[in-house]
Order: structure tokens, then C-alpha cells, then sequence
């Protein structure tokens, strides 16, 4: 890993994290999807990355006439009710919502885990989600910025564990019954909390997958959603 990025969140300060995109290596797929990323805020760059990598397009997602052609999208962490304001500024939440609804695959990390959740129970009152997996999250469930923290956690779907970052994540504290859970990780008190989930086509994550060469959670996502909703 030879590249560092200074991940600044706006709210808390800065957390230097060696992001390792010099190092990501082509999985020798050929580009037959276009994965759009969100950008608004967050590791819109690294998650471009690690879908190229990962031998598809991934055009920026800025505006509702970039969702157009799309086989799936990628919501980027960053802070999820300025997230969310931006998505009404830009015109973009309600046909965003209607083609989630329609089945667009999607995969969310961080922030975006909370924009697909079905309730957030610690938000403002005037923001806004897709509802698109059934289950209920907490904002900043392990803690302020301070305490971000790795680990090593085994994840269904994928072979041997993988090195994970948490910064400011969402907790899942209740899964619907035909949501898969992917992955938990051990609190500090010694619970198990849900951090990574699928239900259908729509994946989700409480960490930052792109901020690692690790490409397997984009690999998992374009398998398990985007190509068997196409198949």
C-alpha cells in the first residue's frame, strides 16, 4: 500500500488512512456492467477504483440524467443527513427512489448503509431514505471519529476474513426476516452487531470497503446482485 488519503468528514476532523489504490489489482473481468457511484460526498474516487478493478464502468452519478444506462450504484459513505439534503437540492431522491424501488442493484457503505435502511432511528426529523433493505440502523453507533477502528472480520460469501475500516458507522439493530446478515462484528461489551447485510439485489455495509486494496465486497456485490438481477 503506497497511497495515503486524508478522509476529512467535515464534522469531526481528519483520519489519515493508507487507502492502498496504487495497489488494487485488476480482477481480469471484462467491463459488461455500468455501476454508477454516487457522488456527493465520501470515497467516491476509491469506490470508482475498486469497481474498475473489478472489470466494470463506473461513472460518477451526479445528477437524475446519470442514472440513465445503469445496471447497478454504489452509495459512497460521507455524513448521511447532508447526504441526504443534497439529494433533494440536486433533484435526485425521488427517481433515485423509483428505480430502487424498481430493482436497480445497490450496494451502500457507511452512510449509504443508512440511505437504504428502511428506519434510522437517530436522524433529523427532515431527512430522507430509500427504504430499500428492511432494517432498522443507528447512526454513530461505535462512537464518535476518535475512536474509528480495523478489523478482521470473516464475511459470508467471501473466503477468508476481510480487513475492514470503521469511521463514525451506522450499527444494524434490527434485520428483517428476509434480510441475509454478512457479516458481525464483536463490541466492546462483547455483543455481536450486524454490520453488513443483503436482501435481494441491495447490499450493505457499516465499513469502508474502498479504503483498502481489497476489492472482494464489490466482487461480492456484482456476483450476488448486480449479475444474478441480470440473469
Amino acid at each position: 500500500m503506497t497511497q495515503e488519503m486524508e478522509l476529512s468528514l467535515q464534522f469531526e476532523g481528519t483520519i489519515s488512512i493508507d487507502t492502498g489504490c496504487d495497489s488494487i489489482q485488476p480482477s481480469g473481468r471484462t467491463m459488461s456492467s455500468t455501476i454508477g457511484v454516487l457522488a456527493l460526498q465520501g470515497g467516491v474516487i476509491e469506490h470508482q477504483r475498486a469497481l474498475e478493478a473489478c472489470g466494470v464502468d463506473a461513472p460518477l452519478v451526479r445528477r437524475a440524467s446519470h442514472l440513465a444506462g445503469l445496471d447497478g450504484l454504489v452509495m459512497p459513505g460521507g455524513e448521511s443527513t447532508t447526504m441526504s439534503r443534497l439529494l433533494r437540492i440536486g433533484d435526485l431522491y425521488e427517481p433515485l427512489r423509483d428505480m430502487l424501488h424498481a430493482g436497480l442493484p445497490v450496494f451502500g457503505t457507511c452512510a449509504g448503509m443508512i440511505l437504504l435502511a428502511k428506519t434510522v432511528e437517530n436522524t433529523r426529523d427532515d431527512a430522507v431514505n430509500f427504504a430499500v433493505i428492511d432494517i432498522d440502523v443507528r447512526r454513530n453507533a461505535f462512537g464518535r471519529q476518535v475512536d474509528s477502528f480495523e478489523a478482521e472480520l470473516p464475511v459470508t460469501g467471501i473466503d477468508t476474513p476481510l480487513h475492514t475500516v470503521f469511521i463514525r458507522a451506522p450499527q444494524v439493530t434490527r434485520v428483517g426476516e428476509q434480510v441475509t446478515v454478512l457479516a458481525t462484528v464483536t463490541a466492546e461489551d462483547g455483543t455481536e452487531r450486524v454490520v453488513a447485510v443483503r436482501e435481494g439485489n441491495a447490499m450493505a455495509a457499516a465499513f469502508h470497503p474502498e479504503l483498502t486494496a481489497d476489492i472482494r465486497m464489490h466482487e461480492l456485490f456484482l456476483s450476488h446482485c448486480v449479475h444474478n438481477s441480470a440473469g
